[in-house]
């Protein structure tokens, strides 16, 4: 398959030398970033997309977005795929289906969950929205990035289901991080607690599987001084999109609220940026009540 892909940093450069990897043909540009192996460099976005038949896009927003897809729908044949794999605010990911849909396209937002290892493994989840037909032609190509892609809709439902599952990590890792500081003063050990948590009622993937206490569980940040595997920066950008499709639909997310108001101030008047996000447990063991 003939496949442009625009936006080749962190995530989307490994995305696309996966793509390569596996026999296909790849035109990438990115700004800034340089194409990965195998990948042929485009001098213009509406260059990589000439001619392909799906074109993938992993961009930093929404506005990004809209004004990525402007350029290169005109440039794409009648029929080819445009799969947005950024993580962006569902209002964007609708405007641009509509755009590609009036050219005459099929028209994906594919949302990942997995970060960078999981980009650079071709282990990533996908969650898409758009058509039956778009889902079926970008379909043997979501089984070569990732381990698992979820059709969840139509137009905006995957970003509708990225930016729910990532308010319930947000504020699920900031009570995990809570409790562990109270643990800590109350002179619970944290294996002890891990042990206990782990195996009851309060389990959960940040407990489990990430847990933000280092030395205990599987390996995660925690273990490397809180080098992200997902940053603070990111998950606020995730948990402000929630808020902001909240809004737009009048639903009330009072805990999703109260995670965004925390990792703000982590991120922007303490010392979160560039952290993982779980790093908020030593920034909790550094607090009390006032």
């Amino acid at each position: 398959m003939k496949i442009g892909f625009i936006g080749l940093g962190n995530m989307g450069g490994p995305m696309a030398a996966n793509l390569a990897k596996a026999g296909h043909e790849v035109q990438g540009f990115d700004l800034a970033a340089p194409c990965p192996d195998g990948v042929r460099k485009a001098d213009t976005a509406a260059g990589a997309a000439s001619g392909a038949e799906v074109v993938i896009t992993m961009l930093p927003n929404g506005a990004i977005l809209r004004s990525v897809a402007a350029e290169v729908i005109p440039a794409m044949a009648p029929g080819a795929v445009l799969c947005d794999c950024s993580t962006v605010d569902v209002d964007s990911a609708r405007a641009v289906a509509d755009l590609a849909q009036a050219a005459g396209l099929g028209a994906l937002d594919a949302p990942v969950s997995g970060g960078v290892g999981g980009a650079t493994a071709g282990t990533l989840t996908f969650m898409v929205g758009g058509s039956d037909a778009a889902f079926a032609t970008v379909q043997p190509l979501f089984d070569i990035m990732g381990q698992k892609a979820v059709h969840c809709g139509a137009a905006g439902a995957g970003q509708a289901a990225k930016i729910c599952n990532n308010m319930i990590l947000g504020a699920t890792m900031a009570v995990t991080c809570e409790a562990f500081a109270l643990a800590d003063k109350l002179g619970l050990d944290r294996a002890r607690m891990f042990d206990v948590v782990s195996t009851s009622s309060g389990y959960s993937w940040s407990m489990n599987a990430y847990c933000p206490a280092p030395g205990i569980g599987p390996q995660s940040p925690a273990d490397n001084d809180y080098k992200p595997g997902f940053a603070a920066e990111l998950m606020l950008k995730d948990l402000r999109l929630s808020q902001q499709a909240a809004e737009a639909v009048d639903a009330d997310t009072p805990m999703g609220a109260r995670a965004t108001e925390l990792y703000a101030s982590f991120v922007e008047a303490e010392d979160g940026k560039g952290r993982d996000f779980s790093a908020l447990l030593p920034r909790f063991v550094g607090r009390g009540r006032g």
